[in-house]
């Protein structure tokens, strides 16, 4: 009996402590591009810079080429681009998952994860996109906003497509850099 009472106090002290625990990032699932229900929690522990991509925006050619160097360059053990499709702005991306995938992986050798389309504002935005809005402060106006999370799943930095993956790239490079040298102190 006296076990079990331990076991019951110590799981509800679990629970609580988890409950506390703010809500990041990381705590959210995203069907990915091929279908899969994905729990983002998988990326949790690496950087990950969020973006909302388009297939037919004056800005796809300079961010899809420039977001595919980023994730060769420091992916994706350390790092990964997240795309996330979406047709709110200017109905830029209005073919099925299946042909954006083909697009992207055929036009720009795109390797890192992609996600099914989304909305990023408005009463039907995914909810990582709410939490990233809220926390950030910054909605999405437009094509390829990008927003930088750190590994414990907290937004460190949001631009819009004005602002190019080069000019935000120091930024990135030294928050992975940061979480190789902490990894190699817990080695």
């Amino acid at each position: 009996v006296m076990e079990a009472a331990l076991l019951a106090a110590w799981l509800l002290l679990a629970a609580a402590a988890r409950a506390q625990r703010e809500q990041d990032f990381y705590d959210f699932k995203a069907v990915n591009i091929r279908g899969k229900l994905v729990s983002l929690e998988k990326y949790r522990g690496s950087v990950s810079l969020v973006v909302n991509v388009a297939s037919e925006c004056g800005f796809t050619e300079e961010h899809y080429r420039a977001l595919q160097q980023l994730q060769r360059d420091l992916g994706p053990h350390h790092f990964n681009v997240l795309a996330f499709p979406c047709n709110q702005f200017g109905q830029q991306e209005p073919d099925s998952n299946k042909e954006i995938e083909s697009f992207a992986r055929r036009t720009y050798s795109v390797s890192f994860p992609m996600f099914s389309k989304v909305a990023v504002t408005g009463t039907g935005a995914h909810p990582a996109f709410k939490y990233l809005t809220q926390t950030s402060g910054k909605e999405p106006t437009w094509n390829f906003w990008k927003y930088l999370v750190a590994p414990d799943g907290k937004v460190v930095g949001a631009w819009d497509p004005t602002v190019s993956v080069e000019e935000i790239r120091p930024q990135i490079t030294a928050l992975v850099r940061k979480l190789i040298l902490k990894k190699r102190e817990d080695l």
